[in-house]
């Protein structure tokens, strides 16, 4: 294994900024910038894994260099100047530890035997026991405090001693397929304790047993129920919503279903949102990366999707109901968005971002040099860096 600096605990799965007016199709949202970045990608993919980050990250530190010779006359440039100004790449420093944990994932994927089809019954058992990206069972502390919420809704809740400065609804990962509310206790509890937050996680039903919308009906029956009881319940009403991969996704269809089936807007004031998967007919990113045996790759990803909506046309989920991506975010709240360079759902993240800022809120967009999808269940440096964000974003959001 690569030589790591910091130790993760239990974590489930699921880095910066950047403005563009947005259209109806995502692809246009990212604009000439997404286009052209692609291109580089695809160039970039015939040389080493290090140099192909190494120009993705060169090519953006150019545009923010040349920023300061932009004009501010011309309102195109001035917006081009700004999207990016609203991106910033992370940890290029340990770019070369990233990358080294990135192959030794991948020999040690290679050694076993190919995934193929859906797992079992017995199979998904086994699987659900242990943490997400681990062979062991999560474990569980005793500051987790499991309780029944609105319409029989799971949820684990971490309270901190003292004030409670806000609580933070939080939607662990797992491709809707696997991962708890109890996956990753030592976490969300450091995180309670150093933000000063309640943070509620929620055990939302899982597919293939219970597909979509069964999840995010469980998403948003919790958050109304927050929203309504967290001044009786936590004595506070700043109210914080996010989560890593699906749970991210889940967090965004969250404040949708908030604002168009109940005419809820502002009940909660940031999201932070962990490498989510926006667009579940697949971004060119999405479809590009191919079978790598990194945590998630092309065909991980499709075979998630249709155990999340299975039957379903690339058409039909494109329903901005299961992505997002296609729906209007306007009235969503400021948000943190983070994804390395090395995940199939890259586009996802900038897609989402640029069309985020577009309908009016404020947003940062954080990309991680070399980093995977799931990085932060991983003992890297990028992990210890990421939590430490999290924990000032949330800390501050909302305030």
């Amino acid at each position: 294994m690569p030589n790591v600096q910091a130790p993760v605990d239990d974590e489930p799965l699921d880095s910066g900024r950047r403005r563009h007016r947005s259209a109806a199709a995502p692809e246009r949202a990212g604009g000439a910038v997404a286009r052209g970045l692609h291109g580089r990608v695809r160039v970039a993919r015939h040389g080493s894994v290090a140099s192909r980050v190494e120009r993705w990250c060169g090519t953006w530190r150019a545009a923010l260099t040349c920023r300061s010779s932009l004009g501010n006359g011309d309102r195109g440039v001035s917006r081009t100047a700004a999207t990016v100004d609203a991106m910033m790449i992370t940890d290029e420093d340990c770019l070369a530890e990233t990358l080294a944990f990135n192959r030794e994932f991948e020999a040690r994927a290679a050694s076993r035997p190919a995934r193929g089809k859906a797992p079992d019954a017995a199979g998904l058992a086994a699987l659900r026991r242990n943490r997400l990206g681990g062979d062991t069972p999560p474990v569980r502390l005793p500051q987790g405090q499991d309780r029944i919420v609105a319409q029989g809704v799971k949820v684990r809740a971490f309270v901190p001693p003292g004030r409670v400065e806000g609580v933070y609804l939080h939607f662990h990962g797992g491709g809707w397929v696997f991962g708890s509310a109890c996956g990753q206790d030592a976490r969300l509890w450091r995180l309670a304790r150093q933000a000063r937050l309640a943070v509620v996680s929620v055990d939302y039903r899982l597919a293939p047993e219970h597909p979509f919308p069964a999840g995010p009906e469980d998403c948003e029956a919790a958050a109304r129920w927050l929203v309504e009881n967290a001044a009786g319940e936590f004595g506070t009403r700043r109210l914080l919503i996010g989560g890593e991969s699906a749970g991210a996704h889940l967090g965004v269809v969250t404040l949708l279903r908030l604002r168009d089936r109940h005419g809820i807007t502002g009940g909660f004031r940031a999201a932070h949102l962990l490498f989510g998967p926006y667009d579940l007919s697949m971004t060119p990113s999405q479809r590009a990366f191919g079978s790598r045996r990194l945590l998630s790759n092309t065909d991980t990803l499709r075979r998630t999707y249709d155990l999340f909506t299975p039957g379903m046309t690339a058409e039909a989920r494109r329903d901005c109901g299961i992505s997002p991506l296609f729906a209007d975010l306007s009235g969503l709240p400021p948000a943190r968005i983070v994804v390395g360079t090395e995940d199939p759902l890259l586009d996802d993240s900038l897609f989402l971002a640029a069309r985020w800022r577009a309908a009016g809120a404020p947003v940062q967009l954080g990309v991680v040099a070399g980093a995977m999808h799931g990085f932060t269940l991983f003992p890297l440096t990028v992990t210890a860096r990421e939590q430490r964000r999290e924990r000032d974003f949330l800390s501050t959001a909302g305030q």
